[in-house]
C-alpha cells in the first residue's frame, strides 16, 4: 500500500493524494489510527510495525474475504441444488417458524 507518489517532483507536493476514508464513516477511525502508526514510524519502518492496521485497513476498504465468503456461500448452495438437497426453484432456505429462537 503506497500512499506517497512513486515519483515525487514540485506538481505532486503541490496536489498531493486526497483519496481517504474520513467522509464514509466506516473505515474512517481504522484509517485514521493507520495514519498515526505510519506517521510515528515512517513509512518503511511502519510498513512492519504497522502491518496489522494496514491489513485490517485494506480489508475494511476491499472487503475481499467477505466477497471470497459469498462466493463460496453461493458454490456450496449451487453445489446442494446440484446434489439434490435442496430444490433448485426456491430461492432461500425456509425460514424458522416464529418465536422459535
Amino acid at each position: 500500500m503506497s500512499l506517497s507518489p512513486f515519483f515525487r517532483n514540485p506538481v505532486t507536493d503541490i496536489a498531493p493524494n486526497v483519496i481517504n476514508q474520513q467522509d464514509f464513516g466506516k473505515c474512517a477511525t481504522l484509517e485514521l489510527k493507520t495514519m498515526e502508526c505510519l506517521e510515528a514510524y515512517g513509512m518503511q519502518r511502519g510498513a512492519l510495525k504497522c502491518a496489522d492496521l494496514l491489513h485490517d485497513f485494506d480489508e475494511c476498504v476491499h472487503k475481499s474475504k467477505q466477497i471470497k465468503r459469498v462466493l463460496a456461500m453461493k458454490t456450496e448452495r449451487a453445489r446442494q441444488i446440484k446434489e439434490g438437497i435442496l430444490k433448485g426453484d426456491d430461492k432461500y432456505i425456509k425460514a424458522p417458524n416464529p418465536g422459535s429462537f
